[in-house]
Formats: structure tokens, C-alpha cells, sequence
């Protein structure tokens, strides 16, 4: 019906029973400008192999479902122009169509399970917007932690976002929203929100060993590892809060809705922040690719162990 290829690297990694992490392309293809965009994604996976994983960059090429990239396609990938930004709602329709696109937290997680990888690292979740009671805009990547059992390590929700309130709808949902290491929910740039966790876990293991006791429940979806940005690269909240105000209302003056929101915002925020933003992306996301490789090794020593 449609084709998935594995990289070369993900192969040999499931017929030696390695970790594998998966990890999203959208900050790829939307986050970046090419070659930065490259440089990050090669760094990425190089911190998840270097803490004992192997990585899997997702992403559509002609209509094939890439699971994990090589060299060449990566960097076709960073130079694509026009690449579609998939979710649940189309990624099967770029697959139709043999299009070209970019995952996202949602697509990712669909594609992960589809080839039994069990967790994921990004940068942040989406969730609810802000005016969501007005213009119903709430996040594919709620409805599919739900459903698709996928441990997701992430900085949180954007901080663009309403927190609480995507807090509240994963509740409603039944995710686990884990924070790693802290009490509070970590804000994306910041290390913390000013809202208590749900829950909270000090080691990999006992996040992996949740997961695997979800599934020993036949209790459907994955869990949200919110993890901090390292100290040394945060940015406090009191210092966004007002950057991140300011972009909103640009925002709204300038009518940008839908799909085109949280591009635009980050893009301010980069500019407001005199590029520090992205730095502190960058350092978030290769923290949750660490933390995301114990955790696979984690999944595969208890599983190895249970056999």
C-alpha cells in the first residue's frame, strides 16, 4: 500500500535489538536555515549515538516513508524547499500523493510505532493556543500522545502556548506528563512554568518501566517526559514572557492563523531575542536526545529482562 524504507543504521539496529530513538524532521525543514539546519540535525544524532543509541530522522521523500536517513538524504532533506509540514490529518496524503514532507510530533509518533520504536525526542509539543477558546486551534499532538504508544521527551509545550490549559487536556486525555528531575512543568525556553507536575521520575528507568507497565495494562498512548533545558542555557521566564507577548500580538494585528502561527512566533521570538531563542532550542533539543537514548536502553534492558 505504501512503502517504508529504513535507513541502513536502523536495520542493522533492530537485528541487533539496539535502542533506537526517533526523532522529527519539521525542525529541519520550518525551524532553520539551511546550513544550520543541517549542522543541528547531524548533532543531534550524533549526541543520540553517542549516549548509547542509534537515531531514526523521519520524514517523507517521493512518497516513501523515510525511517531514518542517510548522509545524502539528510541533506537533500535541509535544502528541500516547499516541504509539506505533516500531522496526522496528512501524512497520508503526502504518501499518496508522492510528495515531500516533514514530521511532526504527531507524524513522528505514527511513524515510530509503525516501525516499533518505542520513544522519541523533540524540542516541544504542540498544544493548546492561546484564544483557543474562541478559535478551537489545539494541537494534533494532544490526540495522538492519547492514542499512539510513544514515549515522548520533550522541553515541554511551547511556551507560545497555553500551558495550563494544554496541561488540563492532557489530563482529560489520560497522558502521563512526567516532569524529569523537578516538580514543576518545565516552559519550553525556561526551566520552569510556575505549574506543578502531575507526575515526576528522577531516572530513565523508571519512565521506561511506566511506559512498558501502560502496555502491561492495555492502556492505549505514550507518555510526555517534560525535561528542562540545562541551567546554562535557559531562558528565564520573567525575560519571555513579555518577547513572547509581543510576537502574540504582532500576530494577532497582522491576522496569522492556522498552520502559520507558531512559524511566525518563533521567528519573532528569534529576532526579539537577538537569536539567544534559538540557541536555547538547540541546547533543549539535545538534552531531550540524551535523555531519550537512556530511556530506549532503559525499554530494552527491562524488556531483555522480562523475556
Amino acid at each position: 500500500m505504501f512503502e517504508t524504507v529504513l535507513s541502513p543504521e536502523v536495520i542493522a539496529a533492530k537485528a541487533a535489538g539496539a535502542p533506537i530513538v526517533a526523532l522529527e524532521s519539521t525542525i529541519i525543514t520550518h525551524g532553520m536555515p539551511y546550513p544550520q539546519n543541517l549542522e543541528t540535525a547531524r548533532l543531534v544524532e550524533d549526541t543520540v549515538r553517542q549516549n548509547g543509541a542509534v537515531p531514526a530522522t523521519i520524514a517523507v521523500l517521493n512518497g516513501v516513508l523515510k525511517v531514518g536517513l542517510t548522509e545524502d538524504e539528510l541533506e537533500a532533506l535541509a535544502q528541500l524547499e516547499n516541504a509539506a509540514k505533516l500531522s496526522r490529518a496528512d501524512l497520508a496524503a503526502c504518501l499518496a500523493t508522492k510528495g515531500n514532507g516533514a514530521t511532526t510530533v504527531a507524524a513522528t509518533m505514527i511513524a515510530a510505532r509503525h516501525a516499533g520504536i518505542d520513544v522519541f525526542a523533540t524540542g516541544g509539543i504542540g498544544g493548546v493556543h492561546q484564544g483557543a477558546e474562541q478559535s478551537f486551534d489545539i494541537s494534533a499532538d494532544l490526540q495522538e500522545l492519547a492514542q499512539t504508544a510513544v514515549t515522548v521527551v520533550a522541553a515541554g509545550a511551547k511556551a507560545i502556548l497555553d500551558i495550563p490549559k494544554t496541561l488540563e487536556v492532557l489530563e482529560t486525555l489520560g497522558v502521563p506528563v512526567i516532569a524529569f528531575g523537578q516538580d514543576e512543568v518545565p516552559a519550553f525556553w525556561s526551566r520552569g512554568s510556575g505549574l506543578k507536575a502531575p507526575l515526576r521520575m528522577d531516572t530513565a528507568k523508571e519512565i521506561a518501566q511506566a511506559q512498558l507497565m501502560r502496555t502491561a495494562l492495555s492502556v492505549p498512548g505514550g507518555q510526555l517526559v517534560a525535561n528542562p533545558v540545562p541551567l546554562d542555557a535557559e531562558i528565564s521566564q520573567a525575560d519571555m514572557q513579555p518577547i513572547i507577548a509581543q510576537a502574540q500580538a504582532e500576530a494577532a494585528a497582522q491576522g496569522v492563523s492556522g498552520k502559520a502561527v507558531t512559524p511566525f512566533l518563533l521567528q519573532r521570538i528569534f529576532e526579539l531575542t537577538q537569536g539567544a531563542s534559538l540557541d536555547t532550542n538547540i541546547a533543549l533539543v539535545l538534552n531531550n536526545a540524551r535523555l531519550a537514548a537512556e530511556i530506549a536502553a532503559e525499554m530494552g534492558h527491562l524488556r531483555a529482562s522480562n523475556s
